[in-house]
């Protein structure tokens, strides 16, 4: 029998975090629906972006949750969602002309993808911390 052993700190952080960008996107397709149903000219198309934004900001918010709880399988999917918003927050602060905007995205991303690359972190994961791993 495993025996479980302690979630490092900057693994649960980095998983609230997580969960945060995932509940401000469910927060987003919920403000859809509600543009959908309030005289949007195209329901349809809205509601589906609403349904979209859903499903891909559930996986966000599963990742997270994962990694609160002391899933290792989370950190690889927060890690991914993480380097995709590095590429949102570049692509805000350079051609889209929004710097503030893409700044704070930006350093949001690498807070939790330096959260995540932390050494107690990184061995909680490949469960090099387990007594089991010495021998």
């Amino acid at each position: 029998m495993a025996i479980q052993t302690q979630v490092p700190a900057a693994a649960r952080l980095a998983g609230a975090l997580t969960a945060a960008q995932g509940l401000a996107g469910i927060a987003f397709a919920v403000a859809l629906v509600f543009r959908a149903f309030g005289g949007a000219e195209s329901t349809g198309k809205v509601l589906g972006e609403a349904g979209y934004f859903t499903v891909l900001c559930a996986g966000v918010l599963a990742a997270g949750v994962g990694l609160v709880l002391g899933k290792r399988w989370a950190r690889t999917p927060s890690i991914v969602v993480q380097l995709l918003l590095l590429g949102v927050a570049w692509y805000m602060y350079g051609p889209s002309g929004q710097q503030l905007v893409g700044s704070l995205i930006g350093l949001y991303s690498v807070v939790v993808v330096v959260l995540l690359f932390t050494a107690p972190v990184r061995e909680w994961t490949l469960g090099l911390d387990e007594p089991d791993a010495e021998e």
